[in-house]
């Protein structure tokens, strides 16, 4: 495993995630992953840009435009050389860069996953905020946008830098866990041909294992060969993940949260498993909203689970 620390925060609601890269290192990350077997190696940290105002347009989108560039870039390089990157974040916008890397080693093959409470479906013509964390997973599907003249030229140089060739397939995209969606997303999802979605109405209803496994169904069903995970810290409840500038009231419990990752890895291993996971994300982990780091430590035990910790020793 290749951890590339992304200290970027401009794209969010509050500033801090910037620190989520050390927050999570410092929760011991390396022990956690020896104690299962797992070998890790620390890539440089992706220099973060610095913050220039732009008088129109998209908030930050130089800085924003330049780091998941950088992102996109390292990310490929470690793929090429048969690497499993962690990117640690920052704001989920730095998913954009990741996740464009691997669909530009994989192409079609690839399948997304977006552990977190938001969509991250917006465009800038309907999203309330400006803010780009709000807009990965549309960049990355090549949705189009209508605004104004600044913010269209730069949603298309964003795309053309990031999928020019291989734009995530409709059918190829997912999400567990969402429960705050704007209008926009909400008619955006709906619309999207073959995806698959497990609201926290889904999960109530059903149960986290029943989704888990649809989710699973799913993806043997679509074809993919290769997933990307992205898991956002503010899918979890606050009262088990405070530390998160983007937080949403009646998230994943400690219990569930760990079930995903368990039963994830219990399918990746199987023998006949149609799909291999190639990297992840770990994202808006905020110290300066957390207490004791337990954020931070929450994560660790979840990227743990999904690579095999068990109660009774590794998962088989």
């Amino acid at each position: 495993m290749e951890v590339i620390g992304v200290p970027f925060d401009l794209c969010g609601r509050k500033p801090g995630s910037r620190l989520g890269p050390a927050a999570v290192r410092l929760a011991n990350l390396e022990g956690a992953m020896s104690a299962i077997g797992v070998t890790i190696t620390h890539d440089e940290d992706i220099a973060g840009p610095a913050c220039t105002p732009e008088a129109k347009g998209l908030k930050n989108f130089g800085p924003a435009l330049e780091c998941v560039q950088n992102l996109r870039a390292r990310v490929l390089q470690a793929l090429q050389r048969g690497g499993t990157p962690l990117v640690i974040g920052g704001d989920h916008f730095i998913a954009a860069g990741s996740v464009a890397a691997a669909l530009e080693v994989y192409g079609g093959d690839l399948a997304l996953i977006w552990i977190d409470a938001h969509a991250d479906l917006n465009t800038p013509a309907g999203s309330p905020s400006g803010n780009l964390h709000g807009m990965p997973f549309a960049a990355l599907l090549g949705l189009p946008s209508s605004t104004n003249a600044v913010e269209d030229k730069q949603w298309k140089e964003l795309e053309a830098a990031l999928v020019p060739r291989n734009k995530l397939q409709q059918n190829r995209s997912a999400w567990l866990g969402i429960r705050e969606l704007d209008r926009e997303e909400q008619e955006t999802i709906s619309n999207l041909e073959g995806r698959f979605a497990a609201t926290m109405y889904d999960i109530d209803r059903y149960g986290i294992v029943e989704c888990v496994q649809k989710f699973d169904h799913w993806l043997r069903e679509a074809g993919a060969k290769k997933l990307w995970i992205s898991f956002d810290v503010d899918v979890l409840d606050p009262q088990l993940a405070p530390g998160t500038g983007t937080a949403v009231r009646g998230g994943l419990t400690y219990r569930e949260m760990h079930i995903v990752g368990e039963v994830l890895h219990q399918f990746l291993t199987m023998p006949n498993c149609p799909y291999s996971l190639v990297g992840l994300d770990l994202v808006e982990i905020n110290p300066l909203n957390d207490t004791n780091n337990i954020t931070a430590l929450t994560a660790v035990e979840w990227v743990a689970s999904l690579f095999g910790k068990g109660i009774l020793g590794p998962l088989r």
